[in-house]
């Protein structure tokens, strides 16, 4: 492979790539603004610029080739000179907005101000101003004053979400950006724009002044709006969630997520409608309970009913581990758990989104669970004439129409595990409280066969942010309990797998499991999809099962 030299290091490169791709691949940091490793290259910042031997002036980093023995150098007086120039022309303008702008902690001309810039301001006249809060479209705002014209999002909007909604009017000072006449900036992907803007200019709605982002802790997980399994980092204060953002994973999503993704699958973890503790139905009513009572009910209960009277199904929303541990309960009474599909036939794209609306249905699959492709063949196995009782876990069939709600409702027994209250929770007679995707260890299996990852980002009754080690924010390793951002609510709620590993062994008094990873070493043991795959080969990216999908 050719070889370039960059400030004295010599390093290898791919034939094409520029010297801030080169750079960047061998672990040297070249400052940046408008460059992104998946935009088209604009040029227009001029922060990255080098200096190259042989080469009369200094050149840009992000448009300029490497070639064989080139030599550049990031660091000279000549290159940092000019670099301090163009930080203090880009801050002429900018306010002092970084006490209340939400981009504090993460901006990138904040960190290059302080690495790069010349730390005083030569410039005495009236700084420019222009539009403040500027709706761009439903769910992101605009701050004009803040912008330093990286075209980023503009880029974005036309090269990876195909809708090319935004443009640079005026010029000069004056300079702004702006949708296209009549349009609303309302692609799918819109909230993308806030991940890359280097600085404050373009926020989130629905996150906006909420937080900073050393108040909250961040935690790896995966997105759980459809099958494509986005990597995410759960962003959270107090204990709840306040925002979810991409998380860089070549092998699925990229630099990206959806809104619909971004905003709706996470604000029921924090829903006052969360199911909290157990519960049996006495006198027509739902009644509070404690777990080891209703365990051994709900055991006695079962056992009273034939195999072909019991209805177990799955759920494509619970782990693998769920799923795995509701079949060996099945098993136990000669029986074989379903899951229910959902589909929103034409609600896909050739970017993210995906027609299954669930994070875990080729998991179900693999397991062996077998697969109800609507609401109309989950009523017929109810209404057979044989079926007397249901254990549902997390889903809610009673929600997707009135049969199925009055099939459920005529049951002699209903079992369930739901996060929150649903049509499907109201009719249990005995109802767990189930962990949400936020609060427990697991896996899911995307479209494509790859297995990832999810951890506890909020704690439950069981869990400790210090002593299950969890991610911590700045305020959590430094708070104590009387502290107000130490007070967030605990829900009584346990992992489906760890409900089910109870219940199983109330039933037959096998062992029961303590960890998550403890269940899908079995399932790797003796699921043939899931050979030789364990929790650290899974890691942060996932890994590909070496089985051929349907």
């Amino acid at each position: 492979m050719p070889q370039i030299t960059i400030d004295g290091k010599q390093i290898e490169f791919k034939p094409g790539q520029t010297i801030i791709q080169a750079a960047r691949d061998a672990g040297i940091e070249i400052p940046h603004f408008c460059w992104h490793p998946e935009l088209s290259v604009s040029g227009n910042c001029r922060v990255c610029l080098v200096e190259v031997e042989k080469m009369p002036k200094l050149v840009i980093a992000c448009a300029t080739i490497a070639s064989e023995g080139m030599v550049v150098h990031t660091k000279s007086d000549k290159a940092l000179e000019a670099r301090n120039a163009v930080m203090e022309f880009i801050l002429i303008n900018h306010p002092l907005d970084c006490p209340i702008c939400d981009e504090a902690g993460e901006c990138k001309l904040q960190e290059y101000a302080y690495a790069h810039g010349k730390g005083e301001s030569r410039f005495e006249e009236i700084k420019n101003r222009k539009e403040k809060r500027v709706q761009l479209g439903p769910y992101v705002k605009f701050d004009g004053e803040r912008c330093i014209s990286c075209s980023r999002c503009i880029r974005f909007s036309d090269e990876i979400a195909k809708a090319n909604q935004l443009t640079f009017v005026k010029r000069g000072d004056s300079v702004t950006i702006t949708t296209f006449p009549g349009e609303s900036f309302d692609n799918p992907y819109s909230l993308n724009v806030v991940d890359i803007c280097p600085v404050g200019a373009l926020t989130n709605q629905d996150f906006r002044f909420k937080s900073r982002v050393w108040e909250m802790s961040h935690t790896d997980s995966v997105c759980i709006g459809c099958s494509r399994g986005c990597n995410i980092d759960i962003w959270v204060r107090n204990n709840q969630i306040l925002r979810l953002t991409p998380r860089y994973n070549p092998e699925v999503n990229n630099y990206w997520m959806c809104d619909n993704g971004r905003l709706n699958t996470f604000k029921h973890v924090n829903s006052d409608t969360r199911i909290d503790g157990v519960y049996v139905r006495e006198n027509g009513e739902l009644t509070k309970s404690d777990w080891d009572t209703v365990y051994n009910r709900v055991a006695a209960e079962l056992k009273k009913y034939k195999p072909d009277e019991i209805l177990f199904l799955g759920s494509p929303f619970a782990t693998v581990e769920d799923n795995f541990v509701l079949k060996k309960l099945a098993s136990h009474f000669n029986s074989a758990p379903y899951y229910l599909a959902h589909i929103k036939p034409g609600d896909q794209d050739d970017i993210l989104i995906r027609e299954d609306k669930t994070p875990n249905s080729t998991g179900a699959e693999l397991l062996g669970l077998k697969k109800l492709n609507s609401p109309e063949e989950l009523l017929a196995l109810l209404t057979n004439g044989k079926v007397k009782a249901a254990y549902i876990v997390e889903d809610d069939p009673a929600g997707m129409n009135d049969a199925l709600k009055n099939a459920l409702a005529k049951l002699k027994l209903l079992i369930v595990h739901a996060t929150n209250k649903n049509e499907t929770s109201e009719l249990a007679h005995y109802l767990f409280a189930a962990a949400t995707y936020a609060e427990k260890h697991g896996a899911f299996v995307n479209f494509q066969g790859r297995v990832q990852r999810i951890k506890p980002a909020v704690e439950t009754v069981e869990l400790d942010r210090a002593l299950d080690g969890m991610n911590m924010s700045r305020w959590d390793k430094f708070g104590t309990k009387f502290d107000r951002w130490k007070q967030g609510h605990k829900y009584d709620a346990l992992p489906s797998w760890k409900i089910l590993s109870r219940l199983t062994y109330a039933v037959n008094e096998k062992a029961k499991y303590s960890m998550a990873e403890e269940v899908f070493n079995e399932i790797s043991n003796t699921v043939e999809a899931f050979k030789g795959i364990d929790y650290d080969s899974i890691g942060e990216m996932g890994t590909q099962i070496k089985y051929e999908l349907a």
